[in-house]
């Protein structure tokens, strides 16, 4: 038992490192390459603080522990909207603009109604997995393709530090290769001990995998959202956030169904999970209408108050979470 505990609390704490050297490096490249930094919050950024779910959730299902990879996916996606956006935006109001609105929260939207289309029969087959990746593939190219089309009414609105040092490319490249290295063994390390303790203390691997794996593979979205949020760079912020559960949803899930086709999902994720975090999403939208005025313009912003719902929302469900697991409800 206390081996697999220092199994998570190592393995966590080498994931957050490596989690942030591999953004690091992978925002250098993207740089060095020309890409916006809107564009690198939405997709770089945002595959990046989702790589320990995607790690984690493959490892789990080529284990063989296909409820830890869903609770994984689908925990990351709860704790993002509800904990690192609820707290990022109590630290500092995130302000949103009209195209994420308009665009990436109305495809978020559809792809968490897919989703639980998906899972509806409680199963999530291999053909299952390919059609995410398939769907995944097709909302990133619209992304990139709208991004890119946009790019000269976009650069106006991207600060770029003139004092800034060149941006080397090999030592990006060095931070995205050993960082991905060092984020594959510390995820094993946790799949390992969050599946021995979950074995010992009696369990479900779902629970484990809602909670402490949810929590910790997203980390490193928590960090980078009040770094951004704090600097400003709200798009940098909100797109992490947006970007990393459309990873979770398609790209998470399908890559564990493929490698290991899930016959049997637990009936809670359906009545409890998948339902909050649509509300979740759906309140994400709400919360960030433009009904009030930012700096003389119109625009949405999550404030203080809406950032404090989300974070007591998500209190609320992870008591429920633990009293559900020890019978008292």
């Amino acid at each position: 038992m206390l081996l697999s505990v220092v199994a998570v609390l190592v393995g966590l704490s080498f994931l957050v490192w490596s989690a942030d050297k591999f953004v690091d490096g992978a925002v250098g490249v993207a740089k060095f390459m020309g890409m916006s930094t809107l564009l690198i919050g939405m997709v770089v950024v945002g595959f990046g603080t989702s790589a320990p779910e995607m790690v984690v959730s493959a490892l789990s299902a080529a284990q063989h522990n296909p409820e830890l990879a869903l609770g994984n996916a689908y925990g990351s996606n709860i704790a993002n909207i509800a904990l690192i956006l609820g707290f990022t935006a109590v630290v500092r109001p995130v302000v949103v603009k009209n195209i994420a609105l308009k665009r990436d929260l109305p495809v978020l939207m559809v792809v968490t109604a897919f989703s639980i289309f998906l899972v509806s029969n409680l199963s999530v087959t291999r053909m299952d997995g390919v059609i995410m990746l398939a769907v995944f593939a097709l909302a990133m190219g619209i992304n990139v393709v709208s991004e890119m089309r946009q790019k000269k009414s976009l650069a106006a609105a991207v600060v770029e530090e003139e004092t800034a040092a060149p941006v080397s490319l090999w030592k990006s490249l060095f931070w995205l290769l050993f960082g991905l290295a060092i984020l594959v063994a510390s995820s094993r390390l946790l799949v390992w001990g969050a599946v021995e303790i979950a074995r010992t203390l009696g369990v479900s691997d779902l629970l484990i995998g809602l909670t402490i794996v949810a929590v910790g593979t997203s980390l490193p979205e928590l960090a980078s959202s009040i770094a951004a949020a704090r600097k400003g760079e709200d798009d940098l912020a909100f797109g992490n956030i947006v970007g990393s559960n459309l990873f979770n949803t398609l790209m998470v899930v399908g890559i564990a169904a493929v490698i290991d086709p899930m016959e049997k999902v637990s009936s809670s994720i359906l009545y409890r999970d998948m339902p909050l975090m649509s509300v979740l999403t759906v309140l994400l939208f709400v919360f960030g209408l433009p009904v009030r005025k930012v700096n003389g313009v119109r625009r949405g912003r999550i404030n203080r108050i809406e950032g404090a719902v989300f974070v007591v929302l998500y209190i609320s469900y992870l008591v429920y979470l633990v009293l559900e697991a020890t019978g008292r409800l």
